[in-house]
């Protein structure tokens, strides 16, 4: 049993933070909302009234914030966890952020004494439920043994990818290739519609075909063929186009540096950036099915 600090108790941290409880170790939570730290007080856990509070209360500091800006405010700043953490503390980052502040402020923990890990996931509000999330893990060999064990209560699959920053990397490549998946799915629906194939029966044939991937088979974008995904309960968020959208200009961000050519990483994110533009970055990232329905995903 590990005493935990929490910080960022959100969509994804909630129930993270929750299934940790399950496990057993001991929770002190902060985020800056207040709601959140009345529902992990309610399951077990302690509300702080601040990161630092939290911070200090763990033998390690799990973190899942919205963007780099905030990691590096949280990390970094005079009151911040680097700061204000117990000596020895394991500091774990679950947030999807740049490469180049994970291994910022992976190298101001080292230079104040502690092992950090850059840990983003994948799986979405469902995964994080279900501590079912994979974990793509960056930092130090040593580090990673000793946070596997945490991560374990959180998720299936746990892999070390290698330094810190490597994590991230994981992350934005994971996502690129699944955006340009979705959109790929949607368009092929679509058409399929337009000249009159059913959705079940494209889905029945290309399920078990070449065209096989996890965002027809686990998460169709079309409604009916698939029950549990988000298309039949009217796009209800699992990961939002917002989320899509910023790890899509993390990927593009991320490729500028690496004078890496992703076309088909750009596009996506120039269709992701109209959808959200239209109002719907708080539906699904599959609901830009809706998009392609309506217009057609060229027009």
């Amino acid at each position: 049993m590990a005493t935990i600090g929490f910080i960022g108790l959100g969509n994804m941290g909630a129930p993270m933070a929750a299934n940790l409880l399950k496990a057993q170790h001991k929770i002190t939570g902060y985020d800056a909302v207040s709601s959140p730290l009345s529902n992990l007080e309610l399951q077990g856990g302690k509300g702080a009234a601040s990161a630092a509070e939290a911070a200090m209360a763990g033998d390690v500091v799990v973190t899942m914030l919205p963007a780099g800006p905030q990691v590096r405010q949280v990390y970094l700043s005079p009151d911040g966890i680097i700061a204000k953490a117990k000596k020895g503390a394991l500091l774990i980052d679950c947030s999807t952020i740049d490469v180049e502040t994970a291994r910022l402020v992976a190298e101001e923990a080292k230079k104040a004494g502690f092992d950090m890990l850059d840990a983003p996931v994948s799986g979405g509000v469902m995964g994080a439920q279900a501590a079912s999330l994979t974990f793509m893990v960056g930092g130090s060999e040593a580090a990673f043994k000793k946070g596997r064990p945490i991560l374990a209560n959180m998720g299936r699959t746990i892999v070390h990818a290698g330094p810190s920053g490597n994590g991230q990397i994981a992350k934005i490549c994971n996502n690129m290739i699944l955006a340009c998946s979705m959109i790929a799915v949607c368009e092929g629906f679509s058409l399929a519609e337009k000249l009159g194939l059913s959705a079940q029966t494209l889905f029945d044939i290309c399920s078990t075909s070449t065209s096989q991937c996890w965002a027809m088979t686990n998460y169709c974008p079309m409604p009916g063929p698939v029950p549990a995904a988000p298309s039949n309960r009217g796009y209800t968020a699992g990961f939002t186009a917002a989320n899509m959208l910023k790890d899509l200009r993390l990927s593009q961000q991320a490729a500028g540096t690496a004078a890496a050519v992703t076309p088909m990483g750009a596009a996506a994110a120039n269709l992701y950036q109209l959808f959200v533009d239209g109002g719907k970055g708080g539906l699904d990232f599959s609901a830009i099915m809706q998009m392609v329905r309506r217009s057609g995903i060229s027009s």
